[in-house]
């Protein structure tokens, strides 16, 4: 009986690396088909939409108790139309793209900067009635003493703003005078109306807006339009502590959230070493401090914005028959607009 003699060297090493190929690919296989976390909804293309990323969704979108049956359904839709438009954009190599690559980069970077500073700053304790009404109290302008101002407004596109056009609005006496001058020299424009309070603008423009007499015009210029307003009416417009004390918890919260990832940013900065490679980019005497979390939307939240505007009236507009007009440009423009009162 002939024996088999054992495979030689070579051969072993063959069928080791073919071995060894084999289960590489069985375990990419497996990977491939691992599923999500979270009980599968619905399966698109092969890839598993789950209760998980469905309840992401419903927290992101702060449904309220009563209405997310309705939004279930609707949620995981969006979710399905999401897993579509993602898998068609990985066919052309989208999810591949610089620019996409980039994005995805600094998304990561903020979500992860912001969980940290979360984490290290956890739940701010909310403010006491006392810090409430010391806040309301020190601050009448926003809330016992407030002020509304309905104003009539003419918009005209800012390259109309001519000299010729700035010397007739100087020497009208009320807003219709400047509207017959606009028609005569066939200058288009569009007429609106607004309502603002001393709770929503900058307290200097409201002691100019305060100071002067009623019809007085000014002109403010805003990105591509220039306006020319005058206070048709200020009465008062108080806001009882009852109404504002929500906003106010609110607003002290938030800041005392900034002080608080101020103070930790500072930390970070006093413990590492950074080098500005290009010294031209090296921070002056001028430059602030850092102190707002990364990617933080209320940097630049003032008393007012936060605290006041909620109150019942605050704001108003009327659309005007100027294309594109809306209340947050109207507010931009009056907050730059001290300068432009006559």
């Amino acid at each position: 009986m002939m024996k088999t003699s054992a495979p030689s060297t070579p051969k072993r090493v063959l069928c080791a690396a073919l071995i060894l190929v084999a289960a590489t690919l069985s375990a990419c296989g497996d990977k491939a088909k691992e599923k999500k976390p979270g009980q599968a909804l619905a399966s698109v293309n092969g890839e598993e939409v789950t209760m998980l990323q469905l309840n992401e969704e419903m927290q992101r979108a702060g449904v309220p108790p009563g209405q997310q049956d309705a939004a279930n359904k609707q949620l995981l839709q969006s979710l399905i139309d999401r897993t579509l438009l993602e898998e068609a954009a990985a066919k052309e190599n989208l999810d591949r793209d610089p620019k996409v690559m980039q994005a995805i980069d600094r998304a990561k970077s903020l979500i992860i900067a912001q969980a940290y500073l979360q984490k290290r700053i956890g739940n701010v304790q909310q403010p006491s009635q006392s810090e409430i009404e010391d806040y309301f109290n020190k601050h009448p302008e926003f809330f016992s003493n407030r002020k509304q101002f309905s104003m009539n407004e003419l918009v005209i596109a800012a390259n109309d703003l001519t000299p010729d056009v700035k010397a007739a609005s100087d020497h009208a006496k009320s807003l219709e005078e400047v509207a017959v001058w606009l028609d005569a020299h066939k200058v288009k424009y569009g007429r609106s109306q607004i309502t603002r309070s001393t709770a929503d603008v900058p307290p200097q423009l409201s002691e100019k807006l305060l100071g002067q007499p009623k019809g007085q015009l000014f002109v403010v210029k805003e990105g591509p339009r220039a306006m020319f307003i005058s206070v048709a009416e200020v009465k008062d417009a108080p806001v009882s502590l009852q109404v504002a004390a929500p906003q106010i918890a609110q607003y002290l919260v938030t800041e005392k959230n900034k002080e608080l990832a101020g103070a930790e940013l500072q930390r970070l900065r006093g413990n590492a070493k950074i080098e500005y490679l290009n010294k031209s980019m090296a921070p002056d005497a001028s430059t602030k401090p850092a102190g707002s979390p990364p990617g933080s939307a209320v940097a630049g939240t003032s008393p007012a914005a936060t605290a006041g505007t909620a109150a019942p009236g605050a704001t108003g507009v009327t659309p005007g028959a100027a294309p594109g007009d809306n209340a947050g440009a109207d507010k931009a423009a009056l907050d730059r607009g001290v300068a432009g009162l006559k």
